[in-house]
This record gives C-alpha cells, sequence and structure tokens, in this order.
C-alpha cells in the first residue's frame, strides 16, 4: 500500500528513519565512549545508567530497524560494548573497566528484548 506522493510503501520509510537513527546512535557511542575524557559528553544521570541506557536504546533501534536480524544485532552490540571497552586503552585520558563493559552489555541485552517484544507485537 502506498500513500500519496511517496515511493515507498507505508512502512518503508519507518524503517529507513530507523536505521539512519541506529547508525547515528553507534557513532554517538563510539565517540562518547572513545574521545579524550574532556570532551566526553555529560548529563544529569549516574553514569551507569547512562552506559545501560545509551546501548539499550542503540540495541533497540538495531533490533526494530533489522527486525529479521534480531540475534546478529544482539551478538554484535554485545560484543561491541566489550570491544569499545578495550578501545579506550589507546586514548591516555581514558580507562576501561570491564565492570563497565558489563554495564554496556546489559543495556545491549535489555535492548535486545525490549525491541524483540516489540517487533512480535507488532506482527500480530
Amino acid at each position: 500500500m502506498r500513500t500519496s506522493g511517496s515511493v515507498y510503501p507505508d512502512g518503508m520509510i519507518v524503517f529507513r528513519v530507523l536505521k539512519v537513527l541506529a547508525w547515528l546512535s553507534l557513532a554517538g557511542i563510539v565517540f562518547a565512549t572513545l574521545v579524550p575524557i574532556e570532551l566526553r559528553p555529560h548529563d544529569f544521570l549516574p553514569v551507569d545508567v547512562d552506559r545501560a541506557m545509551a546501548f539499550m536504546i542503540t540495541t533497540l533501534l538495531f533490533v526494530l530497524a533489522y527486525p529479521r536480524l534480531w540475534v546478529l544485532c544482539a551478538v554484535i552490540l554485545v560484543c561491541s560494548a566489550f570491544g569499545f571497552e578495550a578501545l579506550q586503552h589507546l586514548s591516555p585520558t581514558r580507562h576501561a573497566h570491564m565492570a563497565d563493559a558489563q554495564i554496556k552489555a546489559a543495556g545491549a541485552v535489555a535492548g535486545v528484548l525490549v525491541g524483540w517484544a516489540a517487533n512480535k507485537m507488532t506482527r500480530r
């Protein structure tokens, strides 16, 4: 089904927007994780909540944007939580901790669960 004046089927534009948001969100995580500490954005949330939420939202966006590839999204984003943390060793102002990576990975798992459930509900 097409909308008037649109060349994309009704849901197609939603998937395109979700894909752009997912990749921009991942780029934001890479930036916040790897830049020198003085350039890192700050907000009002506790740092662990901030880490978990960033990965949860990013993974949620990827699972919604690529519903058939949700397992791949889960594996890649959980692994990237550990990979990005390890890459902090390259920056003299950053310090990598396994606990930080675990919090990020837990956020990614939560995002997968929420995204998977949302995809299941919308298919009905």
